[in-house]
């Protein structure tokens, strides 16, 4: 590692709704914010076609476009946005250390982080082939697009059984692909599948393929790995509903985190466990997981980053 280092007021790592939004308010402030947008600039909205639930979008918007404007809306007021990642971080002292692509030291007075969480998927070909086209893993996000049309999710936990209740109250149909022959959600959830009317079970179903046309899904090939009998569901939907790795690694045995890796923060607040280190969007939300529920953390954590340094220089 080189001996080159730069000494900023405000880091962000990650370059999502939360990380653009915490550069926006933080440039306003005068913070001179840096971004480094991770190996995914835009996080994972540049991998989603339509966006029809973010305000301000009354025609709606792609994926791309939309944080292409929040990167330009950032850079408008002085972010500097640069392409590379986090490779290691020293939180220890007073001023934040971190290395960025293996040969760079930044350090800095605060440090937002806003890296996000990546989903779960099954593993398929077909299932990269037809992403954003008909396989997804946000109901809450794309279920719209399926209004009274038959879609498959696959899961069993909480989650997924909450996602499957939420798309049959658009869809005519929802197949529900358990892996075994039980869910693994709690018994209010399952209740609640139950008694959904147009919500079928399949257990001890398997995913083999995702069927379509070249362009969008038409349906699902399913192995039932009790009997090992195949079906095909004709279905023009598929959500993958088995959970989100948030991306935190980096911070293992430096920030507090729950059992399933998400960062805890201070109740009411975006604060880590380290003074002067600040962590919005997907990376601390296991809850909501929604664009404009990071970009709000993400002004949160720009605020307090900048009440922050506000104090500290109170006491200088």
């Amino acid at each position: 590692m080189s001996q080159e280092i730069e000494h900023l007021q405000c880091l962000i790592i990650g370059s999502g709704p939360a990380g653009y939004t915490a550069a926006i308010y933080a440039a306003r402030a005068d913070m001179k914010p840096v971004i480094y947008t991770g190996m995914v600039p835009g996080g994972q909205l540049t991998q989603t076609t339509e966006v029809d639930n973010f305000p301000g979008y009354p025609k709606g918007i792609t994926g791309p476009i939309m944080m292409e404007d929040l990167r330009m809306q950032a850079e408008r007021f002085g972010t500097d946005v640069r392409f590379g990642y986090a490779t290691k971080v020293d939180f220890s002292g007073t001023v934040h250390q971190v290395e960025i692509d293996g040969i760079k030291t930044v350090t800095a007075d605060t440090v937002i982080i806003a890296t996000g969480a990546t989903a779960k998927w099954l593993g398929l070909d077909s299932e990269q082939k037809y992403n954003g086209f008909g396989v997804s893993a946000c109901a809450v996000c794309d279920g719209f697009f399926f209004k009274n049309q038959e879609v498959a999710i696959v899961g069993a936990g909480d989650t997924a059984a909450e996602e499957a209740t939420y798309l049959a109250k658009l869809c005519s149909k929802v197949h529900m692909l358990v892996r075994r022959d039980e869910f693994r959600a709690s018994k209010a959830m399952v209740h609640r599948v139950m008694n959904t009317p147009n919500i079928e079970v399949h257990y001890n179903s398997e995913t083999k393929e995702i069927l379509g046309d070249g362009q969008v899904v038409t349906g699902v090939r399913v192995l039932n790995n009790k009997d090992q009998s195949e079906k095909v569901l004709d279905v023009t939907g598929f959500f993958v509903a088995i959970g989100h790795k948030p991306n935190t690694e980096l911070f293992n045995g430096i920030l507090d985190m729950d059992e399933t890796g998400y960062l805890i923060t201070q109740p009411n607040t975006t604060a880590t466990n380290i003074p002067g280190v600040f962590a919005c969007g997907d990376v601390q939300d296991n809850v909501y997981r929604q664009a404009i529920t990071a970009a709000g953390t993400g002004c949160m954590a720009a605020l307090e980053a900048e009440r922050y340094l506000a104090a500290k220089e109170d006491v200088a």
